[in-house]
């Protein structure tokens, strides 16, 4: 379950180091605590915190999907069969190693998630051979990634 950051005090100096870390999250503790006039160690005991808040879920590394050979980026809705399905469904599409991201949702789809693939053919491939036999899924709906023009996260204020 989602923690609230309504129910956590976060003062201006947790919004910095947040901000920061947003931006880099390899950016070392000791320049952090440079830019917000800190020690290290008061930076680390802050981030510890926000880590144990919640506010902070995970620290990784991107990888490039195109440069490693993922030259087609697409979304696809899907139409269950019965909302009941959803469970099931979902863990046979974890099993899609192209699917990068999957959400519930309202409106028109039941699900809908996020593909890499190598080109056209192979997104053809996953869609017809990976997804589209999936028992509960109706049908599905594809929408190609021309050029992603905004990646980034939300504001902290």
């Amino acid at each position: 379950m989602e923690k609230s950051t309504a129910k956590f005090q976060i003062d201006t100096l947790d919004k910095q180091i947040l901000s920061i870390l947003k931006e880099n999250a390899r950016v070392p503790f000791l320049e952090v605590a440079r830019d917000c006039h800190i020690s290290g160690a008061a930076v680390h005991q802050r981030v510890q915190r926000l880590i144990r808040l919640g506010l902070i879920s995970k620290s990784q590394f991107v990888l490039n999907p195109k440069r490693l050979g993922y030259e087609t980026c697409a979304f696809m809705g899907i139409f269950l069969e019965r909302a009941s399905m959803f469970k099931d469904v979902v863990e046979e599409i974890g099993k899609i190693p192209e699917v990068t991201e999957c959400h519930y949702i309202m409106g028109n789809y039941s699900i809908f998630i996020k593909v890499y693939a190598r080109n056209n053919e192979h997104l053809k491939s996953i869609l017809l051979e990976k997804l589209q036999v999936i028992k509960g899924i109706t049908r599905t709906e594809t929408l190609i990634s021309l050029e992603q023009t905004i990646d980034r996260q939300i504001p902290v204020e």
